[in-house]
């Protein structure tokens, strides 16, 4: 019997999963798994998580959520927890499986666990192969290859437009044929070295993790309320569920993915309205797109303090007190304050706040931008490796910016994003 394991990681979905779907045709049984890799609760250098409560949180009930569909159409989900080269490894044998499928990584850490569980499997004639199932375009439809990708996004994007197409979707599975499986068992938050945290009642959103309230966050976006064809003129707001689609949480864990959103876009534009804003819901996941395909270009540089910029005198140094006043909304700036608040207490920023607090770290308290990058990783529910730090390097001025000193007026974006003052009163206690 020919058994394929399928490693479920950024990819917890059932909809538009290459993984899971080539597994299916070339495999008489599948054994879907997850591992909570030790890695990703350690504690990193910078001081922090690499991942907090409130993202676990969204990944232990996209967990529920992907067990629950895979059990609707006949198989379950194996949850082990510890190092995947180990773990992936003994249920290789356990299962005597001939293939093991997954997600093709790009950032440093990941590939090295990659390499390392491949590495393993050769030893006993298994086979790791990967697909890429992230982003909107297919990295082999791009009209360059990653060692000449722009470095500047507009530029990217122009020829991405120009000379891609977006690949269509997989049709989710029907069925699938498993051995019956242990009782499915997930660690809770103190098991994995975390608090439980409640979300703020000021939070923009409560946000569910899983496929399914995937689809509800986009239905309800999109078709039951036409919000989307508001979205370029509302998405840089600050207060509410719907001035912007949230879809970032559930694209960053896989639970839906880019191409799925993509083609309820058009969907969309045939049935309701095409204007700028569905134009501008796909360009802002070209953005994510440039991001991963940036890391694949230039790999762990992204994690250095000179970014992609080696040669660039970067002075900006660690300060631990000023860094504190910063990631506590204490530094007497009422607009970074309020943002920093709201992420400490829900996992969630505005796109608008987190550019804003980003520029006033590098370039107003002057400290180390990877501090930063760091932070944002243990406390974003919607954390994507490549999209988080590609984005920070971007702002210090280190990363993928033809503009080598961008720097935000603080005064201005407030009075601009916040005339009335209504965000910042909101999460500074004054309403």
């Amino acid at each position: 019997m020919k058994r394929t394991l399928v490693w479920f990681k950024t990819d917890l979905r059932l909809n538009d999963n290459e993984t899971l779907v080539r597994a299916i045709e070339q495999s008489d049984e599948i054994i879907p798994v997850y591992c909570f890799d030790d890695a990703y609760f350690k504690t990193t250098d910078f001081g922090f998580k690499k991942t907090g409560s409130f993202r676990a949180q969204f990944l232990l009930e996209s967990l529920i959520d992907l067990n629950n569909n895979l059990r609707e159409i006949g198989s379950g989900l194996i949850v082990v927890k510890g190092k995947p080269e180990i773990e992936i490894m003994e249920l290789a044998k356990k299962y005597r499986v001939q293939n093991v499928f997954a997600k093709q990584e790009v950032a440093f850490e990941e590939l090295q666990t990659q390499n390392f569980l491949e590495n393993e499997l050769a030893k006993i004639n298994c086979r790791l192969k990967t697909f890429s199932t992230s982003t909107l375009y297919h990295e082999h439809d791009l009209p360059f290859s990653f060692k000449d990708i722009p470095d500047v996004f507009t530029n990217f994007r122009k020829e991405v437009e120009k000379e891609a197409k977006v690949r269509p979707v997989f049709a989710k599975p029907t069925i699938i044929h498993s051995p019956i499986f242990d009782e499915f068992i997930l660690p809770n938050l103190n098991e994995l070295g975390l608090e439980n945290m409640a979300m703020d009642k000021r939070a923009v959103l409560t946000f569910k993790g899983g496929e399914t309230a995937a689809w509800e966050r986009l239905n309800h976006y999109f078709f039951e309320n036409n919000f989307l064809s508001v979205y370029k003129e509302t998405r840089n707001e600050l207060v509410g569920a719907d001035y912007s689609s949230k879809f970032s949480s559930w694209l960053a864990l896989g639970c839906i993915s880019a191409r799925s959103i993509y083609c309820e876009v058009e969907q969309y534009e045939k049935e309701i309205i095409a204007n700028e804003s569905t134009y501008w819901m796909v360009f802002e996941m070209l953005w994510r797109d440039y991001f991963r395909f940036a890391m694949c270009k230039y790999g762990n540089l992204f994690f250095l303090k000179n970014g992609i910029k080696p040669h660039a005198i970067y002075f900006n140094f660690h300060q631990a007190e000023l860094f504190d006043s910063w990631k506590n909304g204490t530094t007497g700036n009422d607009f970074i304050d309020a943002n920093m608040l709201e992420l400490k207490l829900t996992g969630y920023m505005s796109n608008r706040g987190r550019q804003n607090v980003a520029s006033y770290l590098c370039h107003d308290l002057k400290l180390d931008w990877r501090y930063g990058a760091a932070y944002f990783e243990e406390q974003l529910i919607d954390y994507d490796v490549c999209s988080n730090w590609g984005n920070w390097a971007y702002l210090a001025g280190v990363g993928n910016d033809p503009r080598s000193n961008r720097i935000f007026n603080i005064e201005k974006q407030s009075n601009d994003f916040d005339k009335n003052n209504y965000f910042r009163n909101l999460w500074l206690n004054k309403i």
